[in-house]
């Protein structure tokens, strides 16, 4: 904990941790943009079977008389559920018998029609292109899209274990470098896919990516920020996501083909890539693994970009390792870089078992939602920008919550909350919109509280050696998580509640977790060691023992 003193000394809160917020923020607001994107790219247009008689010139000067497009249809496609054109099926031969004014559904049989054997016609008024209308992604291959989604979620969660790894044997700054070049060549990529598996190929490599994306910029803020404006910088990271979500509904508005928008959202990480190199090493991690050297440029660097210039003679090697003697001691952690250590270490073990059920439960509901825009409603623009919107809102305001409620609760309160608010949309019928759009939006913001609590709360459970790793390995339960949820989609057919039903209940449960199981952590600085930990629930303890103690001699 005696880092804090040492980041005091090179200027605290200044000019410094102003930069590369800015800087962080720029990934940071493409990313929903790069999760979220599908729900244009892939979006799926109304349809209809391909038919001579309205789609081929020599079918249709075989048509008797003069009839109109809509009289062709009539002939052509059988009603579906709806009353609308079949999506799915078509007559065999044309039913003429249909024009006659009297006839009804008894004067056809399921046995004269057929599936779509010579392809789809699509309506390109909203969109000129998508990844549906380009490889058929309808009828019976309709399960390839949410599919597809699941696939770019497991590399999501592969890259966050990796991630989490690599950055703590290697560094933080080389793996968000890195994540953001690989983004922009594997995004930038897809563009040229022939096919739906090469597609899905490089947006599994994105999302490898996207993962260190996702998690670097939060641990660098985090051990660049002292304790009293953490919760400020995170949360403001929080927010970048929010008007990442507005950024993609406008550009979705305004580019309705798939590889424009795929361009316009991966482009610009290359400039990122070249931008991320003036971002100093996390001085925090060099002198836990043995590089105070290193971690002394790193922090003079610091004080001089915030002005004070003294700090570079008086910062030392020697005042280094005598600030950082705790921590020094506690120098066996240099070699456990070991997803394992977070369960063989009693101190850690229950917090990894509780946040790995929390994370877990919160994005399997979270990516539920978001990726299922076209079932809340027809204007699937407006819904992303409303989405962004009170998304911004929510997350605003996590910092003024938790000094009230404090960190564990804000969290689970707004899981909780969340959770209600999808269990509330399944009681409204379909037709009343307007009110399933208010729930819908109301459990988008409680999400977005939700999440940033999450980013500021877990950093604060665990020690610096070991913070990467088990942010890897929990935001690899989220993706798990992000994985299952367009799975149990599928299901939506067979079993309509049972998708809504579990995105509700899901994260209510993990809500209780939190409360029964997690410290409160506001108001602690950073733990660097174990014994940091320790004597954080020590402190707990005593403070607990105090407490009872007043209240003993109140009543006695």
């Amino acid at each position: 904990m005696a880092f804090a003193e040492l980041l005091e000394r090179a200027g605290g809160v200044g000019l410094f941790q102003a930069l590369q917020v800015f800087t962080l923020l720029l990934p940071s607001l493409l990313v929903p943009s790069q999760l979220l994107m599908e729900n244009f790219s892939a979006a799926v247009p109304s349809h209809r079977c391909w038919v001579p008689l309205l789609d081929n010139s020599t079918g249709q000067a075989s048509v008797p008389g003069a009839l109109g497009p809509k009289d062709l249809l009539t002939v052509s496609i059988p009603p579906g559920p709806n009353h609308e054109p079949h999506q799915c099926r078509r007559f065999r031969q044309p039913q003429w018998q249909l024009l006659d004014p009297n006839a009804t559904a008894t004067n056809w049989s399921e046995a004269a029609t057929e599936p779509c054997m010579d392809g789809w016609v699509y309506d390109h008024s909203t969109f000129t292109s998508t990844i549906v209308s380009e490889w058929d992604l309808v009828c019976d291959y309709q399960g390839l899209k949410p599919l597809g989604q699941s696939i770019y979620m497991a590399g999501v969660l592969l890259g966050s274990l990796s991630w989490g790894l690599l950055s703590d044997r290697f560094g933080r700054k080389p793996a968000l470098s890195w994540c953001c070049l690989q983004v922009a060549l594997a995004n930038t990529s897809t563009i040229f896919s022939s096919n739906f598996l090469i597609y899905c190929g490089l947006r599994f490599l994105s999302a490898f990516g996207v993962a260190g994306i996702i998690m670097t910029p939060v641990t660098l803020m985090a051990e660049w920020t002292t304790t009293r404006r953490r919760a400020v910088t995170i949360t403001m990271l929080g927010c970048s996501y929010s008007l990442g979500q507005l950024t993609l509904g406008a550009l979705a508005f305004t580019l309705r083909d798939w590889r424009a928008l795929q361009l316009a959202v991966s482009m610009p990480f290359f400039a990122i890539f070249l931008i991320s190199w003036w971002l100093p090493e996390s001085a925090r991690w060099l002198i836990i693994v043995g590089k105070p050297e290193q971690a002394l440029q790193e922090l003079k660097k610091v004080a001089r970009i915030n002005g004070h210039k003294e700090a570079t003679k008086s910062l030392t090697v020697e005042v280094l390792m005598t600030s950082m003697e705790e921590e020094e001691a506690g120098a066996s952690m240099k070699a456990r870089r070991s997803v394992l250590d977070l369960f063989l270490l009693p101190t850690l073990r229950w917090r990894s078992c509780s946040m790995f059920l929390v994370s877990f439960s919160q994005m399997i509901s979270y990516y539920g939602l978001v990726l299922d825009l076209q079932n809340l409603g027809s204007d699937i623009f407006l819904l992303q920008v409303l989405f962004g919107a009170v998304d911004l809102l929510g997350r605003a305001t996590t910092t003024f919550l938790f000094s009230f409620l404090g960190h564990r609760t804000t969290l689970a309160s707004f899981q909780a909350m969340a959770g209600l608010s999808i269990l509330a949309n399944i009681l409204v019928p379909q037709d009343l919109q307007t009110l399933r759009l208010v729930f819908a939006v109301l459990g988008k913001g409680c999400f977005g509280i939700s999440l940033t609590s999450i980013s500021v709360y877990k950093p604060e459970l665990y020690p610096t050696a070991l913070r990467m790793t088990a942010d890897g390995f929990l935001q690899s339960a989220g993706r798990l998580g992000a994985v299952t949820g367009p799975l149990i989609r599928m299901t939506r057919p067979a079993v309509p509640l049972l998708a809504p039903v579990s995105y509700g209940v899901i994260p209510i449960a993990s809500s209780l977790i939190l409360l029964l199981f997690l410290p409160e952590t506001k108001g602690l600085p950073l733990p660097d060691t174990i014994q940091d930990l320790e004597s954080q629930k020590s402190a707990a303890a005593k403070g607990k023992h105090r407490e009872v103690a007043i209240t003993e001699s109140t009543w006695f």
